[in-house]
């Protein structure tokens, strides 16, 4: 006797339904492996758009720093010049506030040098004013005044202003100053007043 290999209907229902049920299982689980998929891209792209977001903002704010960096140098820098302008100027005022006073007072000493030279030694006067001489050279000294020493030294422009010019007596006298006549004043260190000499040629 022949024998089949004919299955129980409900035994090839049960076997297609597990079929489908796997097929559609495996189905879903690619679909979710996409989507899984996509989410994970879309995620990356935003990530991406993110770093290069916060990589242009890092950038503009870098030149805006150095921009700002570059404003406060040139502040910094004006602000010195100011400081060190006010400073020298401060200085000088305080040295030379009282320049154009002593200037006019020169030629009062001028005068009370030549007066002196022209007063004879018993005079009674000449002791009064050597005093107000000395006085008043003292406290101009004080102030920063001090005579020009052009007797004899190398004529200099710098601090010499020739009014003329002899032959030399002597070789050795060319170029020097033999005679001066009017007396040359620095104001500290400054040259208040030119000394009028007379140059050997």
């Amino acid at each position: 006797m022949e024998q089949t290999d004919d299955k129980n209907p409900q035994q090839t229902v049960e076997e297609t339904a597990e079929r489908i049920v796997n097929e559609a299982a495996e189905e879903m689980a690619a679909e979710q492996e996409k989507q899984e998929e996509s989410s994970r891209r879309a995620r990356k792209k935003r990530m991406e758009r993110h770093v290069d977001e916060l990589n242009e903002k890092v950038e503009q704010m870098g030149l805006k720093l150095a921009e700002m960096n570059e404003k406060y140098m040139r502040v910094y820098s004006e602000y010195e010049n100011y400081r060190k302008r006010t400073s020298a100027e401060k200085a000088s005022l305080i040295l030379n506030g009282g320049k154009d006073v002593i200037k006019l007072m020169l030629p009062v000493v001028d005068d009370m040098e030549r007066a002196l030279a022209n007063l004879a030694e018993d005079d009674n006067a000449r002791e009064g004013m050597e005093l107000i001489y000395k006085n008043m050279m003292n406290a101009l000294q004080q102030k920063g005044l001090k005579p020009m020493d052009a007797m004899g030294a190398k004529f200099d422009e710098s601090f010499h202003e020739a009014i003329t010019q002899i032959p030399a007596p002597t070789p050795e006298a060319k170029g020097t100053v033999l005679d001066v006549v009017k007396k040359g004043y620095f104001l500290n260190d400054d040259v208040l007043r030119f000394a009028q000499v007379v140059v050997a040629l």
